[in-house]
């Protein structure tokens, strides 16, 4: 299982890589077996232990989980735990979705796009324009710009996509017409979906 181990204000030793590796490969055992490749993130910020998950699936989807404690094998404790939760959700899903998603299994990989992120300074005070008599600024001042892969899944799977991960929203390509659609977590607990290609509906 090919899993990359980084630490930040810590050493994340091989004991540890040891003990976390074999945690999530006794997990997706259960439920979808160990071929995955990730990468594992170690973090220790004023005396608390945060690890972070990234795990690529064979069905090309991406699980993340992060788990918080008082020492390192804990916070690992903690992200396994929750991740175990999630692949339980993930596989009664799959299982109702067998037909789909087999194709996927046999190594299709997942489709994606890419598009430009833009980090914009967001401030707190606002200058009154006409009190400094100054123009308006035409646009948010950008601060960082990345690229942002924008991946092509039907709903459903959008859906198993984001219940994967603790994001709030993912913007995707709608597999049945190609138009960029959203899914997000509402607050009532269901997930939303927002269709761009979706007719115009007067109300």
């Amino acid at each position: 299982m090919p899993i990359q181990l980084t630490g930040k204000n810590v050493q994340a030793s091989e004991a540890f890589k040891e003990y976390i590796t074999a945690k999530l490969s006794e997990s997706l055992e259960k439920y979808i077996g160990p071929e995955i490749s990730g990468h594992i993130r170690l973090e220790k910020e004023r005396g608390r232990f945060r690890t972070d998950c990234s795990l690529r699936l064979k069905t090309g989807l991406l699980l993340e989980t992060h788990g918080e404690g008082a020492d390192a094998y804990a916070s690992a404790d903690a992200a396994v735990e929750r991740m175990d939760k999630r692949l339980r959700r993930y596989k009664r899903r799959l299982k109702s979705h067998h037909n789909h998603h087999q194709s996927r299994q046999n190594g299709q990989a997942v489709r994606e796009y890419t598009a430009n992120d833009f980090t914009v300074r967001a401030d707190e005070d606002e200058i009154d324009s006409d009190l400094h008599h100054e123009a308006p600024m035409a646009g948010p001042i950008i601060i960082a710009e990345a690229e942002r892969a924008i991946p092509e899944f039907p709903v459903s799977e959008a859906v198993m996509q984001l219940d994967l991960t603790d994001r709030p929203f993912l913007v995707f390509r709608n597999a049945s017409h190609g138009g960029l659609n959203v899914v997000y977590r509402r607050e009532d607990g269901h997930i939303g979906w927002i269709d761009s290609a979706a007719e115009a509906v007067s109300v």
